[in-house]
């Protein structure tokens, strides 16, 4: 199958020219002519992802692995690493990243994981009603996302109407009309701009709100005559824990 008939599909799901200006989605390496034999779904790209691939497939990630343009191509040192392995090994990469935010990752995150019926979504933004005292909604996040920390701003006040973007939703936090808003990657500044609007954060994190990518988009592609393999990226950070002194 060419990857122009895959893009069509995709552009179809989600309209690529619903992304942010300074987004990069859409076909990011590869040729639109390229017959391709399976395809990957990925929140990222990392080098043990890339070794799993098989050649002649297609990667289609959240994140692009190319923001911005590149001044030079050094083969030790990301992202030029990758696009080296990738070319050598005939993949093609495309990504979905803020047109898929706006058309189903957010929604799918707020209904299908967190268990939230939506009253409404404005943009990048699903407004979801709760009805919970602040730390029982913190503990039943934990359970939902697998999380075993969670970072917060609020107290402990009954949380009626919350708001929720997957990701990076901190510059975001001025558009909030709710009591407590659940994104990843707050930044200090902001949980100061938050706390004195009244408005509750609880960071849910960025790659721990975004895993389900490949879960979220996998069951559009099941009538593709491909093989569709979820083989997720690994998440850049690593938690430690203290441990008490006897």
């Amino acid at each position: 199958m060419q990857i122009r008939e895959i893009y069509d599909v995709l552009n179809r799901l989600s309209p690529f020219d619903l992304q942010s200006e300074w987004d990069n989605s859409g076909l990011i390496l590869g040729d639109y002519n390229h017959e391709i034999e399976q395809i990957y779904l990925s929140l990222d790209i990392d080098a043990a992802l890339i070794d799993t691939v098989a050649e002649n497939s297609l990667i289609i990630t959240h994140h692009p692995l190319i923001f911005r343009g590149l001044k030079k191509i050094n083969y030790a040192l990301y992202p030029s690493n990758l696009i080296q392995k990738m070319v050598q090994k005939n993949i093609a990469l495309i990504s979905m990243h803020t047109n898929f935010d706006k058309t189903h990752l957010n929604r799918f995150v707020a209904h299908d994981i967190l268990g939230y019926d939506i009253v409404s979504v404005d943009e990048f933004i699903c407004y979801v009603h709760i009805d919970k005292m602040f730390d029982d909604l913190c503990e039943d996040l934990k359970r939902a996302l697998g999380i075993k920390h969670l970072r917060v701003s609020g107290e402990n006040k009954l949380i009626k109407t919350c708001a929720i973007t997957t990701g990076s939703g901190g510059d975001l936090i001025a558009n909030v009309d709710a009591d407590c808003f659940l994104s990843g990657d707050f930044k200090y500044h902001q949980a100061l701009e938050a706390k004195e609007n009244g408005l509750s954060l609880i960071d849910i994190g960025h790659f721990e709100s975004e895993r389900f990518f490949g879960e979220c988009l996998a069951p559009h592609l099941k009538n593709l005559p491909l093989k569709v393999i979820m083989s997720n990226s690994k998440n850049p950070f690593d938690y430690r824990y203290g441990h008490k002194k006897a």
